[in-house]
């Protein structure tokens, strides 16, 4: 009776083995090929324009690129439970214009801010109650909030922007700390939380499970619709905070200042190697992702071509991700 058990027990590492090489080389392969593509593109635009590489060029990327970058560390998550949220741009959007206004009428900022975020994480704890507890793809959830909040937005400013007085709000935007901009500072630290919360938490694990087997990690006693509806709440929040960065740096708050955000950043996240199909995601491939993204829109302009090829070039890069994600990641969803 011991021989036959001893000789399973001994041959399941070496059949789980290839496995997990394997895994550990398409999460590492990911990274390392967006970095070397996002290497490649810095030496392109280094060599086509002589004002890329300078110090005030550098921290204006800095600076543009960390709404980008706080919104693509939450649709990392949102992304590994094989989810998706468009309607990031448009909760940009609506925060934009309603911090304005709420400005205007002399409400103390630090209570704007709070009353931002928290309307954020509301818009998408509303979405995940419809993708989690009634099983609505997300897809088509987050098209219609996409379509709501962005009609919303408009309605409340009627297509026209709402100046801020330069105040301390706006110095969240405009600031330096530590001869850095303040929207790179906010941006640096959440991504540092979303790679502990990810990596380092059963929460982490539980959205990396929801999106590789989700009856399997709800079997094993996990309550994986609260954690799919939090990780909607964590993208709402984080779409605000953007919103809010993005109104402090333009001294104005619009309905049209997240008009194709939401592309930008599934770019940023695909782009990164956060598998379409869940179950795998990487933080530092998504930062590698962002800064991708914003440097090429960067290069375009200072190469004085068309600022139109950006959203063609983000589409491009949209496209050819997914089908590196579809070519790469077939074989081991297929093993599933």
């Amino acid at each position: 009776m011991n021989t036959p058990m001893t000789g399973t027990s001994s041959s399941s590492p070496e059949r789980l083995r290839p496995r997990a090489l394997k895994d550990r080389f398409l999460a590492n392969g990911s990274v390392s090929s967006i970095a070397i593509f996002f290497v490649a593109v810095v030496v392109l635009f280094s060599f086509t324009t002589d004002e890329f590489l300078t110090v005030p060029n550098i921290l204006n990327i800095l600076r543009q690129s960390a709404p980008l970058l706080i919104v693509a560390a939450a649709m990392t998550l949102v992304i590994t439970t094989a989810g998706i949220d468009l309607s990031v741009g448009s909760i940009l959007a609506l925060v934009s214009a309603v911090l304005a206004i709420l400005l205007q009428w002399n409400l103390p900022w630090p209570i704007v801010i709070v009353l931002m975020l928290a309307g954020g994480g509301l818009v998408g704890a509303l979405q995940g109650f419809f993708i989690a507890y009634e099983g609505i793809p997300a897809f088509i959830v987050t098209l219609a909030g996409l379509g709501i909040i962005s009609g919303l937005a408009n309605l409340i400013t009627g297509g026209y922007s709402i100046p801020i007085a330069p105040s301390m709000f706006t110095e969240i935007g405009r600031g330096w700390l530590f001869g850095v901009p303040f929207p790179a500072w906010i941006a640096m630290v959440i991504l540092i939380i979303a790679y502990i919360l990810f990596n380092e938490t059963p929460f982490g694990r539980y959205v990396t499970g929801i999106g590789a087997n989700a009856e399997a990690v709800r079997r094993a006693g996990v309550n994986t619709r609260w954690t799919t509806l939090f990780v909607y709440v964590l993208s709402g929040s984080m779409a605000a905070l953007a919103g809010i960065v993005l109104t402090a740096r333009l001294g104005s708050g619009s309905s049209n200042a997240g008009q194709g955000f939401e592309l930008q950043v599934i770019a940023a996240v695909v782009l990164g190697g956060t598998s379409l199909f869940g179950g795998r995601g990487t933080i530092v491939g998504t930062l590698l992702g962002a800064l991708t993204v914003a440097v090429i829109g960067n290069g375009l302009i200072l190469a004085h071509l068309s600022p139109f090829l950006t959203p063609i070039v983000t589409g491009v890069i949209i496209l050819v991700a997914i089908w590196l994600n579809f070519r790469i990641f077939r074989g081991s969803i297929r093993s599933r």
